[in-house]
C-alpha cells in the first residue's frame, strides 16, 4: 500500500505511454462522481463505462500503445476502448465494484477518491482567494474567541486554512522561479513574449499578484489577527475552555489538547508575521521576470532577420510616390511603433522604509522661556480702545483739559496708548466712541514727554 493507504498499482495507469487517454478519462469520471447532486455514491456500471466512451470518442483516439502488462490485439472500436479502460482502472484500484442483487455498480474508495480530487485541482488550477482566505481565518477565529466553549474547533480550522494560505504563497514563488528559468532557456523573442503572457499574466499577475497589490489588500486584516491571538495566548479562562473542547473533539488528554491548541495559535501567528517577507521575495523575483521581458521586447524589432531589408524596400516604395501622396509628419512621437508608450516597461522595485524610533524632542527651558517673554512684550504692545481710554480717564480724572507734558509714561502699555492719544482717528470704527469724547489743539512747538517721547505739542479737551 503506498502511503498505507493507496493501491501499489494506482498510479500505472498515469505512467505508460497512454496516459493522456487515462488522464482524460479520469477527469471524465471525477465530472460524474463529484456531482453535486449525487445522493448515492454507488453508480451503475453501464453509466461509468457510457462515460468513459464518451470520453474516448471526444479525444477521438485514433492510436493505442500496448503496454507490457497487457495481452491481445489492440482496441479496433470505441467500445472495445472502452472495455479495456475499464478493466484496467479496475485491476489497478481506481474503481471498485459491488454486487447489489442483479445489477453491478461502481464506486470510489475514500483515498482514491481524495487522490483524484487532489489530481482535478492540479489539472485546473483554479485561482485562489486571498481576501476568501484570510477572512476566513478572521472569522474563525473570532467564533473560537467569542465561543471557545461551543465553537472551539473553529480554531483548528483556522490553522488549517493559514497553512494552506502559506503553502499557496510558496507556490506562487516557486511558480515565478520556474517560469524565470524556463524563460532564460528559449532563444525566440516571441515565444519569451508568448510564454510571458500565456503563463505569469493569465495564471499568476491576474489570478494571484494582482490580488495582493490592490487597494483592498486581504492583509490589512492581519494586525487584527495578530492581536487577536496575541490576547488568546494570556487568557488563562479562554484557554482552558478550548483545551476542553479540543478534548472532547480529538479524545486527546488534557496535556495533549493544551499543546494542540497552543500548536495552532503559534502557527498562525508565524504565517502572518512572515508574510512581508514573503510578499518581499514574490516582489523581487516579479522584478527580474518583468525586466527580462521589458529587455526582450526593447530589443527584439532590433534583433529580427530581414527588418533592415523590408525597411529598405518600404523606402524604395516612398520613393516612388508623389510628395502629395505622402502625409507630412510633424512629430515622430504620435506614431505607434516608435513612440515612448509602445514599450511597457517594467514597475520599479519598490524600496521599503525603514522603520525608525520617534522621539519626543525636550525643548531647552530658556527657549520656553524667551518664547514666554516675547508673547508676554507682544500683548503688551498690542493696541487696544480700551486700554487707552483707561489711561485718559486716569489722567484727566475731574479735569477737562490736558496739555501733552501733563501725561505720563510709566510702561509699554503708557508709551503705546500716549503714541495713539493723538491719533485716535487713525483707529477707525473702533475708537469712534473715544474720539466723540474728547478734542485735540496741535500747536507749532515741539516738548519731551516723561524725558521718553519728543513730540508736536498738544491740548486735549474732554467733551462735556
Amino acid at each position: 500500500m503506498l502511503f498505507n493507504k493507496l493501491p501499489d498499482d494506482i498510479f500505472l495507469p498515469l505512467s505508460g505511454q497512454n496516459r493522456q487517454v487515462y488522464q482524460a478519462v479520469l477527469l471524465e469520471l471525477a465530472d460524474l462522481f463529484f456531482d453535486e447532486d449525487l445522493i448515492d455514491p454507488f453508480i451503475a456500471k453501464d453509466l461509468v463505462r457510457s462515460t468513459i466512451e464518451n470520453a474516448v470518442v471526444r479525444l477521438g483516439v485514433r492510436r493505442w500503445v500496448t503496454e507490457a502488462d497487457e495481452d491481445g490485439d489492440p482496441p479496433r472500436s470505441s467500445v472495445d476502448y472502452t472495455n479495456r479502460i475499464y478493466r484496467r482502472l479496475v485491476q489497478c484500484g481506481w474503481l471498485e465494484e459491488e454486487q447489489k442483487v442483479y445489477r453491478t455498480y461502481v464506486l470510489l474508495s475514500p483515498s482514491v477518491s481524495y487522490l483524484l480530487r487532489s489530481l482535478v485541482s492540479i489539472a485546473k488550477l483554479e485561482k485562489r482567494s486571498y481576501g476568501g482566505a484570510v477572512l476566513n481565518v478572521l472569522s474563525s477565529l473570532e467564533a473560537a474567541v467569542n465561543d471557545p466553549v461551543g465553537r472551539g474547533i473553529t480554531l483548528s480550522e483556522a490553522s488549517q486554512t493559514a497553512a494552506d494560505f502559506s503553502a499557496h504563497l510558496t507556490d506562487m514563488l516557486l511558480g515565478l522561479r520556474e517560469i524565470k528559468i524556463s524563460l532564460s532557456e528559449i532563444n525566440n523573442p516571441q515565444d519569451i513574449v508568448r510564454g510571458f503572457f500565456d503563463r505569469f499574466v493569465e495564471h499568476i499577475l491576474v489570478s494571484d499578484y494582482k490580488t495582493l497589490k490592490t487597494r483592498n489588500n486581504p492583509f490589512r486584516y492581519r494586525r487584527q489577527i495578530l492581536s487577536m491571538l496575541r490576547d488568546l495566548q494570556f487568557d488563562l479562562l479562554k484557554l482552558e475552555q478550548l483545551t476542553q473542547h479540543y478534548q472532547l473533539q480529538y479524545e486527546l488528554d488534557f496535556d495533549a489538547a493544551e499543546a494542540l491548541v497552543h500548536q495552532h495559535i503559534n502557527r498562525i501567528i508565524r504565517i502572518f508575521e512572515s508574510v512581508d517577507q514573503r510578499l518581499a521575495a514574490i516582489d523581487d523575483f516579479r522584478y527580474q521576470l518583468e525586466k527580462r521581458v521589458a529587455d526582450t521586447v526593447r530589443y527584439m524589432d532590433k534583433t529580427t532577420p530581414g527588418m533592415a531589408a523590408r525597411l529598405s524596400r518600404l523606402i524604395a516604395e516612398l520613393a516612388k510616390k508623389k510628395d502629395d501622396e505622402i502625409p507630412t509628419l510633424t512629430t515622430l512621437d504620435e506614431t505607434g511603433f516608435i513612440s515612448p508608450m509602445s514599450i511597457r516597461s517594467p514597475i520599479r522595485k519598490r524600496v521599503e522604509a525603514k522603520p525608525r524610533v520617534i522621539t519626543q524632542s525636550e525643548i531647552d527651558p530658556r527657549v520656553l522661556e524667551l518664547r514666554r517673554l516675547f508673547k508676554e512684550y507682544k500683548e503688551r504692545r498690542e493696541v487696544r480702545v480700551d486700554r487707552i481710554e483707561q489711561y485718559l480717564d486716569r489722567h484727566f480724572l475731574d479735569r477737562t483739559r490736558m496739555s501733552a507734558t501733563e501725561f505720563t509714561i510709566e510702561s509699554v502699555e503708557d508709551y503705546i496708548c500716549f503714541s495713539y492719544v493723538r491719533h485716535l482717528p487713525s483707529l477707525g470704527k473702533k475708537a469712534r466712541k473715544t474720539t466723540e469724547k474728547y478734542r485735540i489743539e496741535f500747536d507749532d512747538t515741539y516738548v519731551c514727554v516723561a524725558d521718553v517721547v519728543e513730540c508736536r505739542g498738544f491740548v486735549i479737551h474732554r467733551n462735556a
